[in-house]
């Protein structure tokens, strides 16, 4: 993406708000000469971001805005919007669990092992599922109900936001856990972080307001 000058982003303004525009109507409203304005005009025009028609003048192209806007999207790291996991170790009973997971108002937990790294993830579900008919909450492991390596979908932090969002819809799942490869061999990570659709809706959202501004 061009890096626009505040002319640029000044003559964007006018063609989105008035055009179809001229460009001897454009440098009136800027206090400019038509020849100081072409160089601009042509950059834009070049760049996709305005459209011109002889005898007619200048449109802003808003499916360029939108292909822009996919870019930015696109190029978002895992790493800038990742939040903190909410952890338990294995051996943490489902009840211990359930309450945890109602505290931080989550839809996942991630469990780890002995040495911090992630063993398993058990989501909302997981544990509805459990707590149906069970009495032993407090004696039963999360490790008994969680999902375990290698069938945990994770993401990296280097990853971009469209890739975590496809993993999460093909896979059905509404978050993720963030990791770092210790020893991708024996499916052996370190959890840093996770992701959510919730997240990524945000980021979307953030992106759309910045470019309304």
């Amino acid at each position: 993406m061009i890096k626009l000058t505040k002319r640029q982003d000044e003559i964007l303004k006018i063609v989105k708000e008035s055009g179809p525009i001229t460009g001897q109507q454009i440098a009136e409203k800027l206090s400019l000469t038509r020849a100081a304005l072409r160089p601009d005009l042509a950059i834009l025009t070049m760049a996709g971001n305005l459209d011109a028609r002889p005898r007619v003048g200048y449109f802003f192209n808003h499916n360029h805005e939108v292909k822009q806007q996919a870019e930015q999207f696109v190029l978002r790291k895992v790493a800038d919007y990742k939040a903190h996991p909410i952890v338990v170790e294995k051996s943490t009973s489902v009840y211990d669990a359930i309450v945890q997971l109602f505290l931080e108002d989550v839809g996942t937990l991630y469990a780890v092992d002995s040495d911090g790294y992630l063993a398993g993830v058990i989501s909302r579900k997981d544990l509805l599922r459990t707590a149906i008919g069970n009495k032993d909450l407090q004696e039963l492991p999360c490790s008994v109900i969680m999902t375990r390596m290698p069938n945990i979908i994770t993401v990296t932090p280097d990853e971009t936001l469209l890739e975590a969002a496809k993993k999460m819809i093909t896979n059905h799942i509404d978050s993720l856990p963030v990791v770092k490869e210790i020893n991708p061999g024996n499916h052996t990570y370190l959890l840093v972080g996770r992701i959510t659709k919730t997240t990524i809706t945000r980021a979307y959202l953030e992106i759309m307001e910045q470019n309304l501004v």
